[in-house]
């Protein structure tokens, strides 16, 4: 078996865990290839006591690996996703950080854990993602996609930014808000949660449009099929708005038009036997938490 590794060292105790995972995957002879900065920083945390230099590294990926492990949180999973791209690598996430919503492992049960996974006993969740384009020159530093979201909001500014929406080529309306995310399954527990939209379940087929504190008091948030086209333009008093694509923003000149779409490829999330997205609602969500149940 071989297997990439990428992770961030933002939590305490972080170096504790990584260094458990590696030791586990090295008793069980798997050949270990570890992103080449995030090695550098192994060496250089004080809590990590040992030497891993014996292991190879990578810069980019390519299809001989057969599954991924992302340490830190859900930043960090995102993160694993720009190296994972289109190559259908499993990624299994490491929680060290706190909700760690997306991550499949929790800390404390990393031993077993991976013992359930070299017996093979989990299965893949396929998430679907956005991709965007422009008629601006910006190429998104050739990562144009999100497993999240993608949202567009004002820079430099206090004032409203107006989002005029188009659905599969149809004006929808123009949105006055601090912004509008666009969210896939995945990311409706992330930032489109925190602005009121649904969570939906990460195998349905749709895509959620969430207005940031609209001014419009009727406007609500809009799931459409995830087949359909999302079409962009951000009015604003400032020459230039802001874009992210999950974690990374890019600037963009006012009235640039921008194109959202389904990627044509899916990311594998390994879920563990005994685990379960129901499940993970009602322990880090703490969904339909009540003295009564």
């Amino acid at each position: 078996m071989k297997v990439g590794i990428y992770g961030q060292f933002y939590h305490k105790n972080s170096g504790q865990y990584i260094q458990e995972l590696l030791d586990l995957l090295d008793e069980q002879s798997v050949e270990v290839v570890i992103e080449k900065n995030f090695l550098k920083l192994i060496h250089a945390n004080e809590s990590i006591n040992k030497d891993y230099s014996y292991f190879s590294t990578f810069q980019e990926l390519d299809t001989s690996y057969d599954l991924f492990f992302s340490i830190g949180g859900d930043g960090t999973i995102l993160k694993t996703v720009t190296y994972v791209r289109d190559l259908e690598i499993p990624i299994v996430g490491i929680n060290t950080g706190r909700l760690g919503f997306l991550a499949t492992i929790k800390k404390e049960k990393l031993k077993s854990s991976i013992q359930q996974i070299f017996e093979g006993k989990y299965s893949i969740s396929k998430r679907s993602l956005l991709e965007v384009s422009s008629s601006c020159s910006t190429d998104f530093e050739g990562i144009n996609f999100a497993l999240n979201e993608i949202a567009v909001s004002r820079k430099n500014t206090t004032s409203m930014v107006a989002v005029h929406t188009k659905v599969n080529g149809e004006f929808l309306t123009s949105y006055w808000a601090d912004g509008l995310i666009i969210s896939t399954p995945t990311g409706s527990t992330g930032y489109s949660l925190s602005c009121g939209g649904p969570i939906i379940m990460p195998e349905t087929s749709s895509f959620l449009l969430t207005p940031i504190a609209p001014h419009n008091l009727n406007m609500r948030p809009l799931s459409i099929p995830d087949d359909y086209s999302v079409s962009l333009k951000v009015s604003v008093r400032e020459e230039e708005h802001l874009i992210s694509l999950d974690s990374r923003t890019f600037t963009l000149k006012n009235e640039t038009e921008i194109t959202l779409r389904k990627a044509a490829f899916k990311i594998n999330m390994v879920d563990l036997e005994d685990e379960s997205f129901l499940k993970t609602l009602r322990e880090k969500l703490l969904w339909g938490e009540d003295k009564r149940n």
